[in-house]
């Protein structure tokens, strides 16, 4: 269908707006993939020293996933598409953070635009998912740990509060995304290498 095309070239699109870079210039800070861990983030951001900076990136990516889920619904039910339209509309939203078009496919690990997306798609999934983070950053104060509980458990907290089989296998093929996009964290975990945040 030509709508859902368009609608997910718009997701992807929204999504390949990288706040991490365009705060960071507006700002006058250092490029976030050419220091830290070069993942272009608020995490990244931050290790600049500027919380403020950190704060907006954090708050842009998530909005930007937020924002293509409510439009894939609000068109969804405006054009007559089916009630799934907007998951899949999570995931190119999602998959344009990771791939950026405008800064050369090299994107972020897509945890705040990932949590933008659940909240968009249902209130306490996102809030299930939000404070699993919290409580193991409380825990561990280990962020990346913190993004990888959250991301795994939100399959089963999907399952058990939206059901349905393609909100279900869209909200695992987000959550391996993210699991996959930790790759490296996972490797620094199992050495006991990866930083604490104090």
């Amino acid at each position: 269908m030509t709508e859902l095309a368009l609608l997910l070239i718009a997701a992807y699109l929204i999504g390949s707006i990288s706040f991490a870079i365009v705060i960071s210039r507006l700002y006058g800070l250092p490029d976030p993939r050419g220091h830290g861990s070069g993942n272009p983030g608020a995490t990244n951001v931050l290790r600049t020293g500027r919380k403020s900076a950190a704060a907006i990136t954090l708050l842009g990516d998530a909005l930007k996933g937020a924002v293509a889920v409510l439009l894939a619904r609000w068109a969804a039910e405006a054009w007559g598409l089916p009630g799934y339209v907007p998951y899949l509309a999570a995931l190119a939203v999602f998959l344009g953070h990771l791939f950026p078009v405008f800064f050369g496919f090299k994107g972020g690990k897509g945890v705040a635009t990932a949590l933008g997306v659940l909240l968009a798609l249902n209130l306490w999934l996102g809030l299930a998912c939000a404070a699993t983070w919290l409580l193991m950053f409380a825990i561990t104060r280990v962020s990346s740990l913190s993004a990888l509980v959250a991301a795994g458990l939100a399959p089963l907290y999907g399952y058990w509060l939206v059901g349905g089989a393609t909100e279900s296998a869209s909200l695992f093929v987000l959550s391996a995304i993210v699991l996959a996009r930790h790759h490296g964290n996972i490797r620094r975990l199992l050495r006991g290498e990866e930083n604490l945040f104090r």
